[in-house]
């Protein structure tokens, strides 16, 4: 298996992923809303990485732009949303080198926080931890019951416990239906 950039041909297979990884239901709801991002210039720059297993994309991961209000101007910091491996490929540890690559990427670029909204139990063995803790709000309330969601990492020491504020997501991921559980 390959981690990857996406290209722009890779599109379709990308949008097909999510589709079957999040379900028949919420998958479509994910396909829309990453071919938004994909295409969103408030969410420029992005990192979209592929993982590839014999010529076919089985994971992706995206990393859209944001603007923390109340911190540095031009802070850059970056939100994961969202991440997905085909059903058939899941539990093999795709989504953990897709995590790991990503993040490689951003610290790479510069990126000195990154944000997600996902379970838990899953992100904080990659570095994340509750984000409302440190000073840092999500754009849209979060129930208190799922606050530990709500996580951020950073990618280069001295920002957490300095800089606070409200994220603000690009247009297409600054809607309240992605933010409720």
């Amino acid at each position: 298996m390959k981690i990857r950039k996406a290209v722009k041909g890779d599109t379709s297979e990308i949008l097909n992923v999510h589709k079957k990884a999040f379900g028949e239901k919420k998958g479509i709801v994910i396909r829309q809303l990453v071919d938004s991002l994909l295409e969103d210039i408030t969410a420029k720059p992005g990192f979209s990485l592929v993982a590839v297993e014999d010529d076919m994309i089985v994971g992706h991961i995206l990393f859209t732009k944001v603007i923390i209000n109340g911190a540095s101007e031009g802070l850059p910091a970056q939100i994961l949303a969202p991440l997905a491996v085909l059903p058939d490929y899941q539990n093999r540890g795709i989504g953990c080198q897709l995590v790991k690559a990503g993040i490689d990427e951003l610290r790479k670029s510069g990126v000195k926080l990154v944000f997600v909204l996902g379970h838990p139990g899953y992100y904080p063995r990659y570095g994340f931890s509750p984000a409302g803790e440190r000073g840092y709000d999500a754009p849209y309330p979060i129930p208190e019951e799922h606050s530990g969601a709500w996580m951020v990492q950073e990618l280069y020491p001295g920002i957490i416990g300095v800089e606070r504020g409200a994220v603000q997501c690009s247009d297409a991921l600054n809607e309240p239906e992605h933010w409720r559980e």
